[in-house]
């Protein structure tokens, strides 16, 4: 089969692999019908979520049921699903306590209670590095699926695949942003980063009751599509210095909730990336100190963009004397996904306009790097197996 396979950092192409098989009675292969590239995946491209052997990418996908394993009882061929990027076994300590993104048994290899850099993880991920469970990700024409009849959703014919594709990460992770924050209602939440998480948590914040959204970013053709498509005000921090600015916007206190949906890898300076060279860390927390110092005494913040290292500098006094909230994480997809899917089907979020570009699979390098070097207006890049 065709798949996009990460070879090394900068090089992605897509190759003839063996098709996936049955490996356990609970799995099913998949015919994937589309997938998208995420912005956590071009933290592999780049190398900042380390990758020694070659791996099929890709944990953004959904498809048709080809082959079910004998003790699957929830599918059947012709299902057509769409799939969590988190792999759950939905029977150890943490999968019964709705942390689903801890689970015990599916990184097996890696699993841990320390969250190291280099070992001791959480729950696996669907193409996302060995030392989250070495598992082949759904850019490609086939899927294995374990554990099938724990995470995969059946979803109506009458919907199509780019209505429902993003309940596999990007929507139920900017859900997990806003809903960690326990909006009562007519908060002003400021969301750090309008790539897809940060679009899709701008549109979570409006459907749980914020008063006041703001969108942070330093390009300003996606907070063209953020005012677009979420109706939102914008902050661009090479035009205003945004922290002051979203005081002057909130009487002079901050947001009421912070998010970070854009992780270690902000656009940086030549001095930012000499001090995370010395420092040995990856990327920067540049982006979340401005969060810190954006949010409202006793305010929340919230991380859902990706980290990685320890850093320097740590600004743990700011969270001390504040008296902030911080909640992050892996999104835990199940808690959310069937109320997700029903917001879809009653009209009440649609998620499929930000999408930029469709492609097919073949031309998967390309998505990538358009969507790394942020060419042609490039928000969010959806791949097709069978174009």
């Amino acid at each position: 089969m065709k798949a996009a396979v990460f070879h090394k950092p900068g090089d992605i192409s897509v190759d003839n692999v063996d098709d996936p098989r049955i490996e356990d009675p609970g799995d099913v292969i998949l015919r994937v019908t589309s997938t998208a590239i995420c912005g956590s995946d071009l933290h592999i491209l780049s190398g900042g979520v380390p990758q020694a052997s070659d791996m099929v990418m890709g944990h953004e996908f959904m498809g048709i049921v080809e082959e079910v394993g004998a003790d699957v009882k929830k599918l059947k061929k012709g299902d057509r699903v769409v799939v969590p990027f988190p792999i759950a076994c939905g029977h150890c300590f943490f999968c019964t306590h709705n942390a689903s993104p801890s689970c015990e048994n599916s990184n097996y290899k890696h699993y841990g209670p320390n969250g190291d850099l280099l070992d001791q993880k959480g729950a696996a991920l669907f193409g996302y590095t060995d030392l989250y469970g070495g598992y082949s990700g759904g850019q490609a024409e086939y899927v294995r699926v374990p554990y099938a009849d724990i995470s995969p959703r059946i979803v109506p014919d009458n919907m199509t695949d780019e209505q429902v594709l993003f309940l596999t990460d990007i929507f139920p992770t900017g859900w997990s942003a806003i809903d960690w924050a326990q909006l009562k209602g007519g908060e002003t939440v400021a969301i750090f980063g309008s790539g897809p998480v940060g679009l899709m948590a701008q549109k979570a914040a409006w459907i749980n009751g914020a008063g006041r959204v703001i969108a942070i970013d330093v390009l300003n053709y996606r907070l063209d599509k953020a005012r677009s498509v979420n109706k939102v005000e914008t902050l661009n921090p090479h035009e205003v210095d945004v922290v002051e600015a979203i005081r002057q916007m909130t009487g002079g206190r901050g947001a009421d909730v912070c998010v970070d949906a854009v992780g270690f890898e902000p656009e940086r300076n030549f001095l930012e990336k000499v001090k995370a060279a010395v420092n040995f860390e990856a990327g920067s927390m540049k982006v979340l100190d401005m969060a810190f110092k954006a949010v409202r005494r006793s305010g929340t913040v919230t991380i859902v963009g990706v980290y990685g290292t320890p850093y320097d500098n740590f600004p743990l006094h700011r969270m001390f004397d504040k008296g902030l909230t911080i909640r992050q994480g892996q999104a835990p997809v199940l808690n959310y996904i069937d109320h997700l899917i029903n917001l879809v089907k009653e009209e009440k979020v649609v998620l499929d306009d930000i999408i930029s570009h469709t492609l097919p699979l073949s031309e998967a390098a390309r998505g990538y790097e358009m969507f790394e070097k942020k060419e042609d207006d490039c928000v969010k890049v959806v791949l097709k197996p069978g174009m």
